[in-house]
C-alpha cells in the first residue's frame, strides 16, 4: 500500500516538473535591449538597427536599441556588464573595447571575463575625410602641412582608443608628423563638425561616411586598409603613400559573462542569419561594411589579439582616455 502512495506521489511531482519544463518560455520571451555605445547615425548605430530590425521578425519580439555614448564606450559596457546573463541585454561594440583597459586605468569591468562574446559581426576600413573645398587634395598634402607647421593640424575621432582615434596615432607614427587627436561621441559629431568648419579632418568608418560621400560634402582622401576598398574604387589606401599602413574597425555583438550555452548559441546563429540575407548584405555593402559573421570562440580570438596588437603601442605612446 505504501510503495503505491509514493508511486503515486512520485508520477505527480515528474508530471508537474515535465509540465513545467514545457511551459518554460523559448528564448526570447520578452524585449531584447541592446546598448550602443556612440551617438545616433554613427557606423554601430545603423548596423545595430539593421540587424535588430531582421531578428526582430524572426523571434516576434522587439529588439530596443539604446544609445549610451560616452568614455569609449565604457559606459555602455559596464551597463551590460552587470546585467542578469539571460540574453536580454546585449551590446554591439567597436574594436575599442580591446583597447579601453590600456586608456581606463581603473576600468569598471573585466574585458574579457564580464563578457560574453556572441559574434564578430562586420567590419569596415576607416576613412580619413576632409571637406569638399578643403586645399588638402591628397594624404601627402597633409603630411606636407603637418611637416611646414608641426603641431598645427587637429583630426577628429570617435573617441579615445577607437580605430579611429588608432587610425590617426598610426598615421602620425608610420609618416612621423605631429597632429592633434580630437576626441567626439562618435563619428556622427566628428563629421558634423567637419562640415562646420571647426575641424580640419576626419578618420571616420564607412557607414558614417558614405552617405556625406555621396552628397559631395566631404572628399576621402584615403581608406585605411592595405588594399582599396571595393565601395570606393577610386580613393587610394593609406599603404601607398605611407609604406605598411593598415588598420580598420570591427563592430561584435557582446552579453554580459556567464551566460547560458544554449542561449549563446541561439543568438549567435540568429544574428549571423540576419547578416546572410540578401537585404542586410546589400545594407551594408552599399555602406561600406564587410558582413562577417564569426562563432563566439573567433570573435572572443580577435578581441585578444587586437588586446594584445595595440597594448604594447598604446603603452609606448602614454595615450589616456581624455
Amino acid at each position: 500500500m505504501a510503495g503505491r502512495f509514493w508511486t503515486a506521489v512520485l508520477a505527480v511531482v515528474l508530471a508537474t516538473m515535465a509540465a513545467g519544463a514545457v511551459a518554460e518560455p523559448a528564448f526570447p520571451s520578452k524585449p531584447v535591449h541592446i546598448f550602443v555605445p556612440y551617438a545616433a547615425g554613427g557606423g554601430v548605430d545603423v548596423l545595430t538597427r539593421t540587424l535588430g530590425e531582421v531578428v526582430s521578425k524572426q523571434w516576434g519580439q522587439s529588439v530596443l536599441v539604446e544609445n549610451r555614448p560616452g568614455a569609449g564606450g565604457v559606459i555602455a559596457s559596464q551597463a551590460v556588464a552587470t546585467s542578469a546573463p539571460d540574453g536580454y541585454t546585449l551590446i554591439m561594440v567597436a574594436s575599442g573595447h580591446a583597447t579601453n583597459p590600456f586608456l581606463y586605468p581603473k576600468i569598471p569591468y573585466d574585458t574579457f571575463k564580464d563578457f560574453t562574446p556572441v559574434s564578430l559581426l562586420a567590419s569596415s576600413p576607416n576613412i580619413l575625410l576632409v571637406r569638399a573645398d578643403s586645399p588638402f587634395k591628397t594624404v601627402a598634402d597633409v603630411i606636407a602641412a603637418a611637416r611646414a607647421k608641426p603641431g598645427s593640424l587637429s583630426f577628429a575621432h570617435a573617441g579615445s582608443g577607437t580605430s579611429t582615434h588608432m587610425a590617426g596615432e598610426l598615421l602620425k607614427s608610420l609618416a612621423r608628423i605631429d597632429l592633434n587627436g580630437i576626441p567626439y561621441k562618435g563619428g556622427a559629431p566628428a563629421i558634423n563638425d567637419l562640415l562646420g568648419g571647426q575641424i580640419p579632418m576626419t578618420f571616420n568608418n564607412g557607414p558614417e561616411s558614405v552617405g556625406q560621400l555621396q552628397a559631395g560634402t566631404v572628399r576621402a582622401l584615403a581608406v585605411t586598409t592595405a588594399s582599396r576598398a571595393p565601395f570606393l574604387p577610386d580613393v587610394p589606401s593609406m599603404s601607398e603613400t605611407v609604406p605598411g599602413y593598415d588598420t580598420e574597425v570591427w563592430w561584435g555583438l557582446l552579453g554580459p559573462g556567464g551566460m547560458p550555452a544554449d542561449v549563446l548559441a541561439k543568438l549567435s546563429h540568429d544574428f549571423v542569419a540576419a547578416l546572410n540575407t540578401d537585404a542586410v548584405k546589400e545594407r551594408l555593402g552599399n555602406l561600406g561594411a564587410v558582413p562577417i559573421g564569426s562563432t563566439p570562440q573567433q570573435f572572443d580570438a580577435r578581441i585578444h589579439a587586437d588586446y594584445d596588437k595595440w597594448g604594447p603601442i598604446i603603452k609606448a605612446a602614454g595615450m589616456k582616455a581624455e
